[in-house]
Formats: C-alpha cells, sequence, structure tokens
C-alpha cells in the first residue's frame, strides 16, 4: 500500500527474564518494556501516534486478568495519552470482535504473527483461562463481550469499595 515500514530489533526478552522471579509472568514487564522502545521510536521517527492492534476481546480479558490478578478495575482505553506527554497511543480495533478480525485477515490472506517474545512460551495461560471463560459465557449469554466493553465506559465510582487510609 505504499506505506513505510520500520522493524525495531530489542533485547526486550532477556531484559525480561533478568527481572521476573521464577513463576512470575512475563507479559506485563515485557509490554511495558516494548511500550518504552515504540515510545522511543516514535520520537525517532517524529511520530505523535502510536496505534496498537488490541480489539475487543483483548479489553474484555485485560479487564478480568486485572480484576482476578492484579486487584484492580482497569483495562485499556481506546485512546490514551502517555504519562510522557509527547505520544498517544490509539487502538482502531477495540470496538471490533477477534473473530471478526481473523475472519477479515483470512479473506485478505494476511499473515499471522503471534507474540514474538521468546520468553512467552506458557507465560500466556491465564489470559488463554480467561478467554475460553469468555467465550463459554459469550456461548450461554450472547453479547456478554460487549456488555464489558459498556461496563468499561459506565462506571459507577459510587457503588465501588474506597480505599481505606492506613
Amino acid at each position: 500500500l505504499g506505506y513505510e515500514v520500520h522493524v525495531e530489533s530489542s533485547d526486550v526478552a532477556d531484559i525480561t527474564r533478568s527481572k521476573l522471579a521464577p513463576g512470575d509472568t512475563f507479559c506485563s514487564l515485557c509490554a511495558r518494556l516494548r511500550r518504552g522502545i515504540m515510545y522511543g521510536l516514535a520520537q525517532r521517527l517524529n511520530c505523535n501516534k502510536i496505534a496498537l492492534g488490541h480489539h475487543l476481546d483483548d479489553l474484555a480479558e485485560t479487564l478480568l486478568l486485572n480484576i482476578f490478578f492484579n486487584g484492580e478495575i482497569k483495562s485499556m482505553p481506546a485512546k490514551l495519552h502517555a504519562d510522557d506527554g509527547r505520544n498517544i497511543v490509539i487502538r482502531p480495533l477495540a470496538y471490533c470482535p477477534e473473530e471478526k478480525i481473523a475472519r477479515y485477515a483470512q479473506l485478505m490472506e494476511f499473515p499471522l504473527i503471534g507474540c514474538m517474545c521468546p520468553a512467552c512460551g506458557d507465560q500466556s495461560l491465564q489470559r488463554a483461562r480467561v478467554k475460553r471463560m469468555i467465550s463459554d459465557l459469550e456461548k450461554s449469554n450472547p453479547g456478554v463481550r460487549s456488555s464489558m466493553l459498556r461496563a468499561l465506559s459506565n462506571v459507577k465510582p459510587s457503588h465501588l469499595l474506597v480505599a481505606q487510609p492506613e
């Protein structure tokens, strides 16, 4: 399509392995390190927006992963102003179900590229479990994913616990 493509190599996997204790999951730290690399690359290429391919299923899964394993109610916004004030992260596929994107990619014969982090291995086990759980819920309750997406923009803070001062 005439777009310039830039491939950036890094040692994220090695850094991630060196920073985490045995049994810890790589994904969160790996994602933060990759994001830092993308921020730096965006600056070098004079870009102010970074488009990521996260989709509706990613947002729903991340919400549950954060609730179950991090004790936080958060996911990924469709538009995020980075803390550095220079970059904006956008997720143009945030409202699209993974299934529709996969069908379109298949029709267009796009190459499929999974996580390229050699450190991952079975580290995404929790995400796979949550993905199956949401799929099972969707079978008996069509619209669960869409309902989760609506919930992310329909928060009622008055109905949540407030952290107690220590």
